[in-house]
C-alpha cells in the first residue's frame, strides 16, 4: 500500500515494528480471554448457555480487549524494535549512511498513526459488540431485584429514559421522561422530549404511556407541545426486566451516545464529571498510540545491552505509570478539581512533553 511512499529501509523498519505490534495487540487479549473464561465458565454453564454462544460472546469481547491494549502494543513494538536496531548496530549504520535517527524512525510514527486511527474505529464498534455479547450471555435475565429508583437508561437510537421508579412485577414506571436527540439540520428528524406521570407494560402491546406531554423541538428555538392521555411508543421495546439492567458503562456507548446520555443526566441535576472524563478519553486514548511512540523511541536507545529483559521492564513500567496517571486524573476530573476534558488529556500532555524532550536529545 505504501510501497510508492516508503523506501526499502522504511519498509524494513515498519515490518519489524509491525511483527511485534500485531503479536502484542492480539496476544494480550487472548491471555485476557483465557483468564476471564476460567473465572466465569461455571457461571455461564449454570445459566445453561450453549457453548457456541459462550464462544461467540468472547469473539464479540475481543475488539474491546484489543482496544485496551493498543497503546501498550505500540510501546512494546517501539521499544523492542528500536532496541533490536540499536543492539545490532543498525542505527549506527544508518547514521553512517547519512540517515538521521528521526528519519529512520519515521515508519514507526506512521505505524503508530495507523494504530491510532484503528483505535478510533474500534471505539465506535465496541459498544455494538458489547451489546451483542450481553445478549448472548443473557445478562439482563439474571439481574437481581424487582425495583429501581431515580435512574437513567441509555437505549438504542439515541434515546435516553429517566424514571423515578420502576417495578418489574407490575410492569410499572413512574415519573418517566424519554428523550430522543434529533439530527441537526434535518427538520424531518427533530429532537423531542416526552414526559408522563406513568407507563404500564403489556406483554402483547408493549409500553402504554399515560397522562403526559410531548415537546418537539424542530430547531431555531421553536417548541411544539402536544398533551395526551395515553400513547404507545413503538420504539420503546425494552421490557421491565431490561430496564433493571445496570446502567450502561461508558465503554458500552459511543462518543455521541455518551454525550446525549450526559446531557440528559445534566438536565436532571446529576453529577456527570466522571462521565465527561470517560467521553474525552474516547479520543485521548487512541491519540495515546502516537504519544507513546514519541516517548518510547528515545527510551529504547538509552541502554544498548539491556536485552529483552530491559525492554519488557521499560514497557511494563511505562504502561503501569500511564495507567496510574489515567486513574488519578479520572478521579481529579470526576471530583471537579480540574476540567474533565483537561483531566483526560493530562497523561498525554505529560508523556508527550517528556517524549519530545527526550527525542530532541537523541543523537541524530
Amino acid at each position: 500500500m505504501f510501497r510508492w511512499f516508503l523506501r526499502p529501509l522504511d519498509r524494513y523498519v515498519l515490518s519489524e515494528w509491525s511483527k511485534i505490534f500485531v503479536g502484542t495487540s492480539l496476544g494480550f487479549p487472548l491471555i485476557l480471554t483465557i483468564f476471564d473464561l476460567t473465572d466465569n465458565l461455571d457461571k455461564y454453564l449454570n445459566r445453561s448457555l450453549p457453548r457456541k454462544d459462550i464462544a461467540l460472546s468472547y469473539l464479540y469481547w475481543f475488539p474491546e480487549s484489543v482496544l485496551l491494549v493498543l497503546p501498550a502494543a505500540v510501546l512494546f513494538a517501539t521499544v523492542f524494535s528500536i532496541g533490536a536496531f540499536t543492539r545490532h548496530s543498525e542505527i549506527t549504520a544508518a547514521k553512517a549512511s547519512g540517515i538521521s535517527f528521526h528519519r529512520l524512525t519515521f515508519p514507526i510514527l506512521l505505524g503508530a498513526l495507523l494504530a491510532s486511527g484503528g483505535a478510533l474505529l474500534l471505539s465506535d464498534y465496541v459498544p455494538l459488540a458489547n451489546k451483542r455479547r450481553s445478549e448472548l450471555l443473557k445478562e439482563s435475565q439474571y439481574t437481581s431485584g424487582n425495583e429501581r429508583y431515580n435512574f437513567a437508561f441509555a437505549a438504542d437510537k439515541g434515546r435516553v429514559y429517566r424514571a423515578t421508579m420502576l417495578n418489574v412485577d407490575r410492569g410499572y414506571l413512574e415519573g418517566i421522561e424519554v428523550e430522543r436527540k434529533g439530527r441537526e439540520g434535518d427538520p424531518t428528524y427533530p429532537t423531542w422530549i416526552l414526559s408522563a406521570n406513568s407507563a404500564l407494560h403489556f406483554k402483547d402491546k408493549g409500553w402504554m404511556v399515560r397522562q403526559g406531554a410531548m415537546h418537539i423541538v424542530p430547531g431555531q428555538g421553536r417548541d411544539i407541545a402536544i398533551r395526551f392521555d395515553s400513547l404507545k411508543d413503538k420504539s420503546m421495546t425494552e421490557s421491565p426486566r431490561d430496564l433493571m439492567a445496570s446502567p450502561k458503562a461508558p465503554t458500552d456507548m459511543g462518543y455521541e451516545d455518551l454525550g446525549r446520555f450526559i446531557q440528559a443526566l445534566e438536565r436532571s441535576g446529576s453529577d456527570v464529571n466522571a462521565l465527561r472524563v470517560e467521553r474525552a478519553l474516547k479520543i485521548a486514548v487512541p491519540v495515546t498510540c502516537i504519544i507513546i511512540a514519541f516517548f518510547g523511541m528515545p527510551l529504547a536507545t538509552s541502554n544498548q545491552r539491556g536485552g529483552a529483559a530491559y525492554g519488557i521492564g521499560i514497557s511494563l513500567g511505562t504502561t503501569i505509570i500511564f495507567l496510574i496517571m489515567i486513574q488519578l486524573t479520572k478521579a481529579i476530573g470526576g471530583r471537579g478539581f480540574l476540567s474533565p476534558e483537561m483531566a483526560a488529556w493530562v497523561p498525554n500532555i505529560v508523556f508527550g512533553v517528556l517524549g519530545l524532550i527526550s527525542l530532541a536529545r537523541v543523537r541524530t
